[in-house]
């Protein structure tokens, strides 16, 4: 039964929202396991062949999936808020941990390490002499990424004076107590999005539903 009469407004909006849902996992990736992003896809990929087909049981279940998300994605946002402490330290000790395997033959605790440092411009955990006790780097020496003019073997034998001092947990810490306002409205807005997919795809499910009652 084809969709008729403002429906069809309803029906094309949906396509546009799930054209822009469909985009969610490449701006997901670099923050989140590529199984979410999938996830994500299939959701859409869902509700883009239940919109297609005007299938009741394909919207259901899209609706029902995003319905989802918007409830994980808001107990996410309040679990971050009331554990912001606990969420700091297990950073720390995680921070640690990854410092411990720098000097190592894992090439990606490094490229973690030396990006955080270089792009908040921060040197260590707490500061620049936690680097003192990993192996293999000792008392006169840092990571090249702790220099303020990052060259190769600027880190070794440096002086204070040419690497940053301050600690990446406090750093990246007050970045984001800076930035919270600008994290909230980006999670606002991807939430009014999820919103509006839901509601259309309650409106293309009673209108389908509606097609049904009438044959």
């Amino acid at each position: 039964m084809a969709v008729e009469g403002g429906m069809k407004c309803v029906k094309f909006l949906l396509y546009v929202f799930l054209l822009a849902f469909c985009a969610t996992p490449g701006f997901l990736l670099p923050v989140v396991i590529i199984a979410v992003g999938a996830f994500l896809f299939l959701v859409a990929f869902v509700g883009c062949c239940g919109a297609c087909k005007e299938n009741y049981c394909l919207m259901i279940t899209f609706a029902v999936f995003l319905s989802l998300i918007l409830l994980v994605e808001v107990a996410a946002a309040i679990a971050g808020y009331v554990f912001r402490d606990t969420v700091k330290s297990e950073f720390n000790k995680d921070f640690r941990q990854q410092m411990q395997k720098y000097a190592g033959n894992n090439k990606t605790a490094a490229a973690i390490l030396d990006g955080l440092q270089q792009e908040f411009n921060c040197c260590g955990a707490a500061n620049y002499t936690d680097w003192e006790s990993i192996p293999s780097m000792g008392k006169n020496r840092v990571p090249d990424s702790c220099c303020i003019n990052v060259t190769a073997g600027c880190g070794v034998n440096f002086r204070e004076k040419e690497i940053h001092k301050e600690g990446c947990v406090d750093k990246i810490g007050d970045w984001l107590r800076k930035n919270v306002l600008v994290v909230a409205a980006a999670a606002l807005g991807i939430a009014f999005v999820e919103v509006l997919g839901i509601i259309f795809a309650c409106c293309l499910v009673k209108s389908i539903r509606s097609g049904y009652e009438v044959m």
